[in-house]
């Protein structure tokens, strides 16, 4: 198992593709926490990033330092301390979880067999899927698929975990199960998780980074974000007709179905309307404001 928690200093990191097309753009971060979520948009340049922590890409300027080692100049020693789920991450359907891992244990050099063994089976169990080991992952469902995947990234008790978008695409059971495993795994390792899913770093992050066109747009505790909006949301119920005219004015966060019209939500530093109310904001409310900004 994991040491003490390493450290991740991301110094001015900028990538450019061909064509000029930015990937992501002057980043500064420090991560040391349990689980450290990147949160934003698709395209929002997250699996850029963790492409290049993953050092499967090379930075155009600035570097990535984990644990001391230079992404661009350490690769060996780095890929001995991380483990990676890809969110494009491949099974092969006609192996059981056992036979995939054992094969993706000697891609790891692990040659002895009962050493691979010991490693598999603790992996498995900790990915809760002991009991189906010896099933076919044709016929997994999405969120045991991505169980395995998260078990083949800590094969080698990896230090930094990284895993991109690990609950897209899966229902809502099996998102929280996936949730709940990561919190089970941060402890005594640093797990960086980057998703578009509100929800998912709300649930589980220790600190998170928020990523927009490139940049990072807010770096801190989700009681800080939330601090940024504070005394700044209001709720009211309108008339439908009076909708198209209040979201001309004001950021709107959401909009319900209410008995006489819509209820609306909206973040304004003050609203002159008789209905409106003063309500806590949410995580939702502040994220939606900052895409705003």
């Amino acid at each position: 198992m994991a040491g003490a928690f390493i450290v991740i200093e991301i110094k001015n990191l900028t990538k450019i593709y061909p064509g000029g097309i930015v990937g992501v753009r002057d980043i500064n971060l420090t991560i040391q926490t349990g689980v450290f979520g990147l949160l934003g948009p698709n395209g929002s340049g997250k699996t850029t990033l963790m492409r290049i922590m993953a050092t499967l890409l090379e930075p155009t300027e600035g570097t990535i330092l984990i644990d001391g080692y230079d992404v661009r100049r350490d690769r060996p020693q780095i890929r001995r301390l991380l483990g990676y789920l890809p969110q494009d991450f491949g099974l092969y359907p006609h192996l059981t979880a056992f036979e995939m891992l054992d094969y993706l244990a000697l891609l790891c050099d692990i040659q002895d067999a009962a050493q691979r063994k010991r490693i598999i089976d603790d992996a498995l169990e900790r990915v809760h899927l002991t009991d189906v080991r010896d099933r076919k992952l044709g016929t997994f469902s999405g969120g045991m698929k991505q169980r395995v995947g998260i078990a083949q990234a800590i094969l080698n008790a990896p230090r930094l975990l990284i895993v991109d978008e690990p609950t897209a695409g899966l229902d809502p059971e099996e998102r929280v199960r996936v949730r709940s495993l990561l919190s089970e795994l941060g402890e005594g390792r640093v797990i960086i998780l980057s998703t578009h899913i509100v929800e998912d770093v709300l649930a589980v992050a220790d600190s998170l980074a928020i990523m927009h066109h490139g940049r990072v747009s807010f770096s801190g505790t989700a009681a800080e974000l939330l601090e940024q909006v504070a005394g700044r949301v209001w709720q009211l119920e309108l008339e439908r007709k009076e909708l198209a005219d209040i979201k001309e004015q004001f950021p709107i966060t959401s909009v319900l179905r209410a008995r006489n019209g819509v209820q609306v939500r909206l973040i304004a530093d003050g609203i002159e309307h008789p209905r409106a109310t003063p309500v806590e904001p949410t995580f939702e409310d502040a994220y939606i404001w900052l895409m705003g900004q």
